[in-house]
């Protein structure tokens, strides 16, 4: 009668933890992009394009910036405005970035991955709940940092070119 009672109970619990486990799979896909840049080139860039952003923490060291919290309820309540879903009473986010080393044998690598956390609030008694992130943040990120460094790399040699013919008219 015992084990009856215990499996019956293992049966109840492991269909909800294992959708629980399925959504924080779920949500461990960060996004990243590999850049064939150095260390200190991305990282330049990285805080270029995060600088719009209040930041909590930045070290250069740990190769990591986060932000403060930022609220964007008018942002998500204009993005579904036209939707089924019930308006957002508030909704705040913050991000953390990671620039890593990822070198190869010949030439330098780094990995930039952007994790945006998202809490929402859509009713008053509710309280605040982690919603997972569309991901259009990150990539638009991750496509900014990508351009920065590739226009200093072309600038970079567009002023070697410069130089070189400088040297050359002389």
């Amino acid at each position: 009668m015992k084990i009856l009672a215990f499996i019956s109970l293992m049966s109840l619990f492991s269909c909800s933890s294992y959708k629980e486990f399925q959504s924080l799979r779920e949500e461990d896909i960060v996004p990243a992009k590999t850049l064939p840049f150095d260390f200190d080139q991305t990282w330049q860039a990285t805080l270029q394009v995060i600088q719009k952003y209040d930041l909590a923490s930045q070290s250069q060291e740990l190769g990591t910036i986060k932000t403060r919290w930022i609220d964007n309820t008018l942002e998500l309540n204009f993005a579904d405005a036209f939707g089924k879903n019930e308006s957002i009473k508030s909704a705040k986010f913050k991000l953390v970035v990671n620039v890593t080393r990822a070198d190869r044998l010949t030439r330098s690598l780094t990995k930039v991955s952007v994790y945006k956390r998202q809490m929402v609030e859509k009713e008053f008694l509710q309280g605040t709940k982690p919603e997972r992130s569309d991901g259009i943040l990150e990539a638009t990120l991750l496509y900014r940092i990508q351009r920065v460094l590739e226009i200093e790399k072309e600038l970079k040699r567009l002023k070697e070119i410069k130089n070189k013919q400088l040297e050359e008219n002389l």
